[in-house]
This record gives structure tokens, C-alpha cells and sequence, in this order.
């Protein structure tokens, strides 16, 4: 065997049997410059798009200047304090920094889906719904004491069904029984009861959990409810329906709260809190001297006309909202159903599947199938999607419900793969104590399996979602359309996405159009991925830390 000697050469090890490192560290160094070569290559391509879309270089050299000294100098400092002292208290700060951001962005959607998709009215009575429903499954549960076999399931899932669905054709269902009936209540009243009141009660939940205590809880309980009464007083001056104002203002402060808590409460890299301080505080700061001051600011074709206008001939009035309500309506067509049926076929394949004899063999043939349609491409899934919705289930065509259906299958084997490894990873001998303690295969999987599985469960479906938002192949296929001038009202309705939109702007005559507007839209679209991204890394990094 080869040895290292001390009296080698610098390139040269041994002349014999001896070990030439030298085309190691050749090979080192070549792979370390290709990745930062890919990645240098990514960020200046990136850049180039947000140039585009900013333009920052049109703003007045005062604008500059007032946040550079108000938002940038201060903030890289005191990164450079983390990352030289206190790398910790630095994640923590990313965190309290990114989470307002992310909880808006979640906010905004469901304040989308309320604008467009659902009523207010709608939205209560689904909501009322659904908890006589929980309390009719509580309730059969605390009284009945010896149920027969599968009995606490079909009564869970007709509950559901009557509550949601009904019998259609014949019994309406709880939920609109509910709408129709005759309510005295105003919309932010509604959202009051139908929104803030079950955060609240969530928050209160977490709260007492955490501090074993039922009087921090209802504090809690209090300040949630406090909030969002102050955002109904407060939203005529915000100049935002006092509805929607309840929806942002408990996205963003009931998660924020939580989490700067939880940190406060541990006390430890508290340094971290100052980051976020800083970056807020340095944005209004720098926005009110910039107002004061007169300076103007970067005309961005990135702005909130851009996020809130529909297409337009003009380039200078194009909007992205319609494909923007499009891309949310899809992603909650998609994460409905195919969340579901893969972590199901996931559970099976890895708790309940044979491993030998004919089924065992059936069982290894359609996970080798699995694994080799993650690697289909995306247009064949597209032709799926237009021969088995649209031609043999007679679907509208470019609905949103045949775009969530067709990207939900392009998804669906990377859910089960991920969710499969995340299940895996759970150890044998977690399984093996709970049926030491007399529990069965189902209460083992329910109460052990899953709640240790589903952080990786999670991050797995949050990044294959991050890669569904982004397709374009399938919604050509399906007959998306390339341009609406209106949001789907319905999710039988013909919509158009993010992505489709972009490459309908990309074969625009108009130079405004391929670069300045289609540069606006691909950073809207890279938004939304890097926060599902971000959150997913959140996920992960939360739950290592935990183990």
C-alpha cells in the first residue's frame, strides 16, 4: 500500500509505489472553479434581469445617497459583525428579517383569493362549515365510546362532505345553507369571526404549549384579537379594505411575534434582533427623507402598478395581476390535490407495501416507474393533461382546474420520492418502541411516522411546488392563455399564469415589452420562488437544529 513519505516532492509522492496528488488537487480545483463559475454565471444573468427591471441607475444620485447611508451601510455592517463574531445570532437575525416578508407575500395571496375567488360571505360560511363539522367528529368521539370498526372515519369524512359538499343535486351543503341565511354582518365583522378569531385561538394555542401556560395563551388570545380591531379603525387611513387590512395585518405580525418570542424567551443570540431593526427602520427612515428631500427615485417598470394592472398594448400601463391570481389559484388547485394523494402513496409504499413475493414484485416495478417519470419532461405531461381532462373528462379547456390538475401530475412522483426518503429517515427503533408499548401498525404510522416525517415531508412538497409555479410547457399544452385582461372569477374558468404570460411578453414586437416588462415580470416570478425556496431551507434548518 501507498504512503505518504517526508521527503517528497511538492507534486510528487514516492517514485515507486507512491501517490501523485497532484491531479487530485487538479480535480479539486477544476470542480471548485465550474460551481463558482455556474453560480457567477446565474448571479450576473440575475442581475442583468433586475437592471432591467429596476433600473436603478435613472434615480437621482440623492436617492442613492440617502439610502446608502440610511439602509445599506448600516445593514452590511452589522452582517459583517455577524459573520466575523456571531454567525449564530446572524441566522437568527436572517430569520426575524426574511419572516415579516414571507408572512406579506402569504398574506397577499389569501387576500388575492378573497378579492377574486371567494366572498367574504362565502369565506364565513365555509369556515362555520368546517368547525360544526370538527365539533361533530369531537363530539361522536367523546360519546362514543366503543365505535365498531372504521365507524370514527365514516363519520369524519361525511361530516366533511355534508359541511363542504353536501349531496349535490339534492341536499345543499352546511356551507351554503349557511351563506344564504340572513346575516346583518359586514364584511371585516365576517372576517372578524371567520379569520381572526380561529388565529387567534391558534396563536393562543402555541402560546400555552410553549410556555405551559393557559394565562400566556389567553394573552395571546387577546393581542391577536387587539390587532386585528386596531387594523379595522386604521384601515381607512391605510387605504385598504378593513377586511383584506385583517387578513396582512395577522399574517405578518401573529408569525413574527411567535417566533421574536420564542427568541426573547430563550434568551440567546438576542444580538440577532437588531438586524431586523435596523433593515425596517433604515427603509422608512430613508423613504421619509427621500419624500422630504424631493429626490426621485428609479423608474422601475417593477412597481405597483406592474403587480396590481392586467395586460395592456402600451408597455408602460402592463400589469401581471390577472396571470399573477392565475398562478396562486393553480398552486392551491395543485397543493389540494396533489399534496394528498402522494404523501398517501408514499405512506403505502413504504409502511404497508410488501417486500417479497408477487406484490412485492409489482410494488419494486411501479417504484422503478416512479422514479423514471420524475425525469419525463414536462411537455409530455402537458399532453396528458389535454387527452385525460380535456378530451375523455370533457374539462374546459385552459381552466384552472385542467392547469392544476396537469402541473399536480408533473409534481406528483417528486412528492412521492421526497416524501418517501423523508418517511425512510425515520428510525427503526422509533417504530419498534411504539409497538413495545402496544400500539398498531395505523397508530404507529399516525402518531409516530408522521409528525417525525413531516419536516422533510414539508420541505420536499414546498420545493417540488417551487418548480410547478415556474412550468410553461404543460399550460401551452392545456391551451392556457397567453393573455387575459381579467382574473378567473372561478376555477372553471380560462386563466393564464405567471410563466405564460412571460413568454407571450417575449414575442412582443416592442423592445419595452422583451426587455423592460418581461425583466419585471421574471423577477416577480423569481420572488415568489426564492420565498418558497426560503421557506423550505427555514423548514429544514428548524427542525435539524431541533434533532
Amino acid at each position: 500500500m501507498a504512503t505518504e513519505r517526508s521527503t517528497r516532492e511538492e507534486s510528487w509522492y514516492g517514485t515507486g509505489e507512491g501517490v501523485n496528488q497532484l491531479r487530485g488537487r487538479l480535480f479539486k480545483w477544476g470542480c471548485l472553479g465550474a460551481m463558482l463559475f455556474g453560480i457567477a454565471m446565474v448571479f450576473v444573468l440575475l442581475a442583468y434581469v433586475a437592471l432591467d427591471a429596476i433600473r436603478p441607475l435613472t434615480a437621482d444620485p440623492g436617492w442613492h445617497l440617502t439610502f446608502f447611508l440610511a439602509l445599506v451601510a448600516p445593514t452590511t455592517a452589522l452582517v459583517g459583525y455577524y459573520g466575523l463574531r456571531d454567525r449564530r445570532s446572524g441566522w437568527v437575525g436572517a430569520t426575524a428579517t426574511a419572516l415579516p416578508a414571507f408572512c406579506l407575500l402569504i398574506g397577499s395571496g389569501i387576500a388575492l383569493l378573497l378579492v377574486e375567488v371567494f366572498r367574504p360571505i362565502e369565506w364565513f360560511g365555509s369556515t362555520l362549515a368546517l368547525l360544526l363539522a370538527v365539533g361533530a367528529i369531537y363530539a361522536h368521539r367523546r360519546f362514543r365510546s366503543d365505535p365498531v370498526a372504521f365507524e370514527p372515519t365514516l363519520v369524519a369524512v361525511a361530516a366533511l362532505v355534508f359541511a363542504l359538499v353536501g349531496v349535490p343535486g339534492a341536499v345543499p351543503s352546511l356551507s351554503r345553507i349557511l351563506q344564504n341565511a340572513p346575516l346583518a354582518l359586514n364584511h371585516a365583522t365576517m372576517m372578524l369571526y371567520s379569520f381572526a378569531a380561529p388565529v387567534a385561538i391558534l396563536a393562543g394555542w402555541v402560546v400555552a404549549r410553549r410556555r405551559e401556560s393557559r394565562r400566556d395563551g389567553a394573552v395571546a388570545v387577546a393581542l391577536t384579537l387587539v390587532v386585528a380591531v386596531f387594523a379595522v379603525f386604521s384601515a381607512p387611513a391605510v387605504g385598504i379594505d378593513d377586511y383584506l387590512l385583517i387578513v396582512l395585518s395577522l399574517s405578518v405580525a401573529v408569525p413574527s411575534a411567535l417566533y421574536v418570542g420564542g427568541v426573547v424567551r430563550e434568551r440567546q443570540h438576542l444580538a440577532g434582533l437588531a438586524l431586523p431593526v435596523v433593515v425596517y427602520a433604515g427603509m422608512f427612515v430613508g423613504a421619509a427623507a427621500v419624500e422630504a428631500f424631493g429626490f426621485a427615485g428609479p423608474e422601475a417598470w417593477l412597481d405597483w402598478q406592474f403587480l396590481t394592472n392586467s395586460h395592456s398594448r402600451f408597455a408602460e400601463e402592463a400589469g401581471i395581476y390577472p396571470a399573477l391570481v392565475g398562478s396562486i389559484m393553480m398552486m392551491l388547485v395543485i397543493v389540494v390535490s396533489a399534496f394528498p394523494v402522494g404523501v398517501a402513496a408514499a405512506v403505502y409504499l413504504e409502511e404497508y407495501a410488501p417486500d417479497t413475493g408477487r406484490l412485492g414484485w409489482v410494488v419494486s416495478l411501479i417504484e422503478t416507474n416512479i422514479a423514471n417519470l420524475a425525469g419525463v419532461p414536462s411537455v409530455v405531461y402537458g399532453l396528458l393533461g389535454l387527452a385525460l381532462f380535456i378530451r375523455y373528462a370533457g374539462m374546459n379547456t385552459g381552466s384552472v382546474i385542467v392547469g392544476g390538475f396537469t402541473v399536480g401530475l408533473l409534481i406528483l412522483p417528486i412528492v412521492i420520492i421526497s416524501a418517501q426518503e423523508a418517511i425512510r429517515a425515520v428510525p427503526s427503533s422509533m417504530r419498534q418502541a411504539s409497538y413495545g408499548m402496544g400500539a398498531t401498525k395505523w397508530q404507529t404510522v399516525r402518531n409516530v411516522v408522521l409528525p417525525e416525517a413531516l419536516p422533510g415531508i414539508l420541505t420536499g412538497n414546498i420545493l417540488a411546488f417551487g418548480r410547478a409555479i415556474g412550468e410553461t410547457a404543460p399550460l401551452l399544452m392545456i391551451g392556457a392563455a397567453a393573455v387575459v385582461f381579467s382574473p378567473p372569477g372561478g376555477f372553471t374558468e380560462k386563466f393564464s399564469a405567471m410563466p405564460r404570460q412571460i413568454f407571450a411578453w417575449s414575442h412582443e414586437p416592442s423592445a419595452e415589452f422583451r426587455y423592460g416588462v418581461l425583466a419585471a415580470g421574471v423577477v416577480t416570478l423569481l420572488v415568489v420562488l426564492l420565498s418558497m425556496n426560503a421557506a423550505a431551507i427555514l423548514i429544514r434548518n428548524k427542525y435539524q437544529r431541533r434533532s
